[in-house]
């Protein structure tokens, strides 16, 4: 479905992504880890085509998108939605007139089938009957699944994900990797960024990690946590720092102290 080979960008002097050979498969979910800076927001802009590679190629569907003007790039675009970071939804508008946002730019939809969709995406997202609130009215995980039920108002048939858990407390952690996990049964592939391991273990069909701009390691959690790269395996310590843990504590408990 989404294919990067030998992709190079740069601003000015400084290499931002270099080498990369990426891919993500339909109706899978393919998870983007790394730390701050190392270039993971990046490829989610590259696939929309929002930023232009300097070399390689983009290829979606079996498409080659390089060098698409706006134009040949708009009904790609039309194929996928994105759920920024920061949510991006607009204070002034209710719930209802974000999520339809995007779908009320098709003047083919009649209102009656936009207001259906945008209620099916909010139950989807189990928000009913919020579509007279506004942003501020909302705790920040149902400001997270508004986003979410913007994005699949249109039907995409690829997801993509900027840090979709960041700032969230546990509780509307589990419950966003619960959506992604929902739309990926229902046939969606999506790109998953997020730095968050637990929440990347949840969702991940495959994880790619990303260092200073090149993908560092490719595979399943089990692939990557048993990796005798150094980078892979700091990046990994908390997790087998608490696999220990949990495994003192059953010990004490076998041995009843």
């Amino acid at each position: 479905m989404i294919q990067l080979k030998n992709v190079v960008i740069s601003s000015g002097d400084q290499i931002i992504l270099e080498g990369i050979n990426f891919s993500a498969d339909k109706g899978k979910t393919e998870v983007l880890l790394g730390p701050s800076g190392a270039g993971k927001s990046s490829l989610l802009k590259i696939i929309l085509g929002l930023w232009r590679v300097d070399s390689g190629k983009v290829i979606i569907d079996g498409q080659d998108i390089t060098r698409f003007t706006e134009k040949e790039l708009f009904p790609v675009r039309r194929r996928m939605s994105m759920v920024f970071q920061g949510n991006a939804l607009f204070d002034s508008l209710t719930v209802e007139q974000n999520v339809s946002y995007f779908l009320r730019e098709d003047n083919n939809l009649p209102e009656k089938e936009i207001k259906s969709k945008v209620k099916e995406s909010l139950a989807f997202v189990n928000l009913e009957d919020t579509e007279n609130l506004y942003p501020e009215e909302l705790s920040g995980g149902m400001k997270k699944r508004v986003a979410i039920a913007r994005a699949i108002a249109s039907n995409p048939e690829i997801i993509l994900y900027d840090e979709p858990t960041a700032g969230l407390d546990p509780i509307n952690s589990k419950l966003i990797c619960e959506l992604i996990n929902k739309l990926r049964k229902n046939g969606a592939t999506s790109l998953v960024v997020t730095h968050i391991i637990r929440d990347a273990l949840l969702v991940a069909d495959s994880m790619t990690v990303i260092e200073d701009g090149r993908i560092a390691a490719k595979g399943s959690a089990d692939d990557l946590l048993k990796s005798e790269n150094k980078f892979i395996q700091d990046f990994f310590y908390e997790l087998r720092d608490e696999a220990a843990l949990l495994n003192q504590i059953e010990n004490k408990k076998c041995v009843g102290v």
